[in-house]
C-alpha cells in the first residue's frame, strides 16, 4: 500500500467519524446538563421537606417566635450518608432564630440569576459556597402554622453535592456509553467499508505499476469506481496520444535510417574515390559528383524533417490564421519563376478577382504549395507548362490545382503516389518519394482533401487541393 492510499483512507474515516465524536461530545454535554437538571428537581423537592420540617418546630412567642429544635432531633432531620446538610431560621424582622451562622443572613440570599422556583411557591434554589465547599441550598418564607396571621420566617437549608454529582454521572453514564459503544461498531464498519472501497484503487495502481514502461495500452475501466473513471479516462488519452508520439518518433527514426544510409554511402565512397585522384579534372569532377550528392541529401534532410514536423499528431501545434489563398498562391507561383525560367517550363497562374479566405498555417501551406511546383516544374519536359489555378469547386470549396506536362501517372498508382518513398518506375529525375507524402501530410492538417486527375488537355497530371472556406466568412489580413 502506498502512502497515498493510507492518506486518503486516513481522511474518509476522519470525515466520516469525525462528526460521529463530535455529536458524542455534544451529546454528552447536553445529557450531563439535562441529568443535572431533572437530580437538582428530584433533590430540590425533598430540600424543601426539609426546610418545611424545620419549620414545624418552630414556635409562637413574644417579642418574637423562637426554634424549639432538640440536637437529636436535628441530627436525625439532618441525617444523610453521602452529604452534609445546614440550616439557618431567622424571624420576619431578621434576628437569628437558630441554625448555622456561617449561612448568609436572608438579606444576602439572591433574588434572581441561577436561583429557581421548582415549582415550590416562594422557595428559592441555587448554588452557592460555605466553608470552601460547594452547596446546593433552598431558601424560603413560611409562616410557622396555617392559622391566619401568623408569624413568618425565612428558613434556609444547604446541602453538599456529592450525592447529585454522582446521580448526574450514572445518568450521563447510562445514556452515553451505549451509544460510544454504538459509534465504536460504526467505527469498524466504516473502516471495513472505506478499506474494501479501497480496493478498486488498490487494484488500479497495481495495473499501473506492474506495466512495461513500452506498454501504453489503455487501462481497463471495467472495474473502476465512476469518480475515478473521469480520471483514468484522461490517463488513457494521454497513454494514446505518447502512444501515437512515439510511433511518429519511431517511424520518423526508421524512415531516416533507411533513407540516409545509401546516400551516406554514396558520399563516403566518392570523397575515397576522389582522395585516390592524382589528377586536377578527376579531382573536380569528383567534387563536383559530391556537390550533386550533398545537395540531394541536404533535401532528404529537408524533407524527413518536414514529414516529421507535419505528421497528424502535430495538429495540436498548427496555428491556424485567416488567409487568402489567391494572393498567397500567386506570391509563392512568382517566387518559382526564375526555376520555371532555367529548365524552361512555362509557368502560369489562373486565379480569381476576389479573396478566397481559409484558416491555413502560412509556413505550411507555402511547404504544400513549394512541393507541387517542384514536382509539376521537375518532371516536366523542357519548353512543357506548368499552370497554377485557384478556382471555387462546384461543392463551395476552395481548390488550389498545378497542372503539369509530365508523364501521366496511371490510375492504379494515383493512391500509392501519396505514400512516403514510392517512386514511380521509370522516372530518371532524383528524388525521395517524400514530397506527395509531404502535401497530404499538410492537406490532412488543414483538413483540406487532395486529388490527382490527368490534366484537361490530356497530357500531364492535375493535382488538386480543396480547402473548406473560412467559417465565419472573415478577409484575411
Amino acid at each position: 500500500m502506498t502512502r497515498a492510499e493510507p492518506r486518503l483512507q486516513r481522511k474518509l474515516l476522519s470525515w466520516l467519524l469525525g462528526p460521529l465524536m463530535l455529536l458524542l461530545v455534544l451529546d454528552t454535554v447536553a445529557a450531563y446538563w439535562t441529568s443535572q437538571r431533572f437530580v437538582n428537581i428530584a433533590y430540590d423537592r425533598a430540600l424543601h421537606e426539609i426546610a418545611r420540617e424545620i419549620v414545624l418546630h418552630v414556635k409562637a412567642g413574644s417579642p418574637q417566635p423562637r426554634l424549639e429544635l432538640s440536637q437529636t432531633a436535628a441530627d436525625i432531620l439532618l441525617m444523610d450518608a453521602d452529604d452534609r446538610l445546614f440550616f439557618r431560621v431567622d424571624a420576619g424582622n431578621g434576628a437569628l432564630l437558630g441554625g448555622d451562622d456561617g449561612l448568609p443572613p436572608p438579606s444576602a440570599t439572591p433574588v434572581h440569576g441561577r436561583g429557581s422556583s421548582n415549582g415550590n411557591g416562594n422557595a428559592r434554589f441555587f448554588e452557592s459556597t460555605l466553608r470552601g465547599e460547594p452547596v446546593r441550598m433552598v431558601s424560603a418564607r413560611m409562616p410557622i402554622d396555617e392559622t391566619a396571621g401568623a408569624p413568618v420566617v425565612h428558613v434556609q437549608v444547604a446541602e453538599t453535592l456529592n450525592k447529585r454529582s454522582r446521580l448526574a454521572w450514572e445518568v450521563v453514564a447510562s445514556v452515553v456509553l451505549p451509544q460510544l459503544l454504538l459509534i465504536v461498531m460504526a467505527a469498524m464498519v466504516v473502516w471495513l467499508g472505506v478499506s474494501r472501497g479501497l480496493d478498486p484503487l488498490k487494484r488500479l495502481r497495481h495495473a499501473v505499476s506492474d506495466r512495461s514502461h513500452l506498454d501504453l495500452s489503455p487501462i481497463d475501466t471495467h472495474d473502476v469506481p465512476g469518480e475515478v473513471r473521469p480520471l483514468v479516462d484522461e490517463v488513457n488519452d494521454l497513454m494514446a496520444r505518447l502512444g501515437r508520439t512515439f510511433d511518429f518518433q519511431n517511424r520518423f527514426v526508421a524512415d531516416a535510417a533507411h533513407q540516409l544510409k545509401t546516400p551516406v554511402s554514396g558520399l563516403k565512397a566518392q570523397i575515397e574515390l576522389a582522395l585516390r585522384e592524382n589528377d586536377p579534372d578527376r579531382v573536380r569532377h569528383s567534387l563536383a559528383q559530391l556537390y550533386l550528392s550533398a545537395d540531394r541529401l541536404s533535401r532528404l534532410v529537408r524533407q524527413l524533417l518536414s514529414l516529421a514536423r507535419n505528421e497528424p499528431g502535430a495538429l495540436d501545434t498548427v496555428q491556424l490564421q485567416p488567409l487568402d489563398l489567391n494572393a498567397f498562391a500567386l506570391e509563392v507561383s512568382m517566387e518559382w519563376v526564375p526555376h520555371a525560367i532555367k529548365r524552361d517550363i512555362d509557368l502560369g497562374f489562373e486565379g480569381v478577382e476576389h479573396p478566397l479566405v481559409i484558416d491555413a498555417d502560412r509556413d505550411r501551406l507555402r511547404e504544400l504549395i513549394n512541393n507541387l511546383i517542384d514536382n509539376a516544374i521537375r518532371y516536366s519536359e523542357s519548353g512543357g507548362r506548368v499552370t497554377v489555378r485557384v478556382a471555387i469547386a462546384a461543392d463551395g470549396q476552395y481548390g488550389l490545382a498545378i497542372s503539369d506536362d509530365g508523364p501521366s501517372i496511371p490510375v492504379a498508382e494515383r493512391q500509392r503516389i501519396f505514400e512516403r518513398f514510392h517512386r514511380l518506375l521509370g522516372t530518371h529525375e532524383d528524388g525521395s518519394g517524400l514530397g506527395l507524402a509531404i502535401v497530404s501530410e499538410i492537406a490532412t492538417l488543414h483538413g483540406a482533401r487532395i486529388s490527382l486527375e490527368e490534366d484537361v488537355d490530356g497530357v500531364g497530371n492535375t493535382f488538386s487541393v480543396f480547402f473548406p472556406p473560412r467559417r465565419d466568412g472573415g478577409a484575411a489580413p
